[in-house]
């Protein structure tokens, strides 16, 4: 495993068509929106979801067994957080350990190796009697939607009922009861979010350069493999990596990212990512920093 030598900064633009990218469970699953500005909203939260759930999938569908050893996912599906820890805590190398942080630092180290999500994203471990903390190299900012985005709230029926009531014997009262609920989209959305890699904290975690290499394919392929009827048709437009020549960086994140500019060109509300150009200032970047578009 090569190790991360390079700090990295990224944008990540994504768009939706006709579908709910990330439904707040606080408005009855309404998409997000920032409430002042009407700017849509996905959380960091549902994005790594999506990674762990892309790399779930190549480690199921691995036949040349490139990613078995260390590329389990800790926080997926039915999992017991609790009992994945205290496995870990039965490990001969932990159990033999008699100092308490000792005994805390390699129980870590073992999570990290195990698990791509934690040497990823990092983990807070909340096991009682085990609580600590492991800080990933990569961090994402919530999205926020280019411009103003409008949702529409959508009933949902179908034609049947779900059982016969004894009051339910005429047509127009059966119509009633075939409405099923509702459901919110939103028409037309372009995201932009913004990720950091601390090759300093890759260090620590064991994340390496070949770990990387599966991030990027999760960002570039995790909506094609993970598709829902109520997400619509979500898509990665562009992924533009800032790598610096060193582990500490040599610019600070906000100068580049705002070297990249996503404007909107038709008139009227866009309604694809044709309505929008991205335009990087490669003139304007520093030293020691070079720019790169994965998508």
């Amino acid at each position: 495993m090569e190790k991360l030598k390079n700090r990295i900064d990224f944008v990540y633009i994504f768009d939706v068509q006709n579908g709910n990218p990330n439904g707040d469970p606080d408005a009855a699953n309404a998409p997000r929106v920032d409430a002042e500005d009407m700017h849509g909203i996905v959380t960091d939260v549902c994005l790594k979801r999506k990674v762990r759930n892309y790399v779930q999938t190549i480690v199921a569908e691995d036949d040349k067994n490139e990613y078995q050893e260390g590329y389990d996912i800790f926080v997926k599906d039915k999992a017991v957080l609790d009992a994945l820890v205290e496995k870990i805590y039965d490990y001969e190398s932990v159990k033999k350990i008699k100092d308490k942080d000792k005994k805390k630092e390699e129980a870590k180290k073992l999570l990290c190796t195990n698990y791509f999500d934690i040497r990823t994203f990092g983990q807070v471990i909340a096991t009682s009697g085990k609580q600590d903390q492991v800080k990933g190299p990569i961090q994402l900012t919530f999205a926020r939607s280019v411009n103003e985005i409008t949702t529409r709230p959508l009933s949902i029926t179908r034609c049947a009922v779900t059982k016969e009531e004894k009051n339910t014997e005429t047509d127009d009262v059966r119509q009633k009861e075939r409405t099923m609920g509702r459901k919110n989209i939103v028409p037309y959305g372009l995201y932009v979010c913004y990720g950091f890699i601390s090759a300093n904290l890759a260090k620590q975690t064991g994340f390496s350069e070949e770990d990387l290499a599966l991030f990027w394919d999760a960002l570039k392929n995790m909506f094609d493999v993970d598709r829902s009827a109520a997400r619509g048709l979500m898509s990665a437009q562009k992924l533009i990596v800032f790598k610096h020549d060193s582990v500490l960086g040599n610019a600070p994140a906000n100068k580049l990212f705002d070297l990249v500019k996503v404007e909107k060109v038709c008139d009227g509300a866009p309604r694809s990512f044709s309505d929008y150009t991205v335009t990087i200032d490669k003139a304007g970047l520093p030293a020691n920093v070079t720019v790169e578009e994965l998508i």
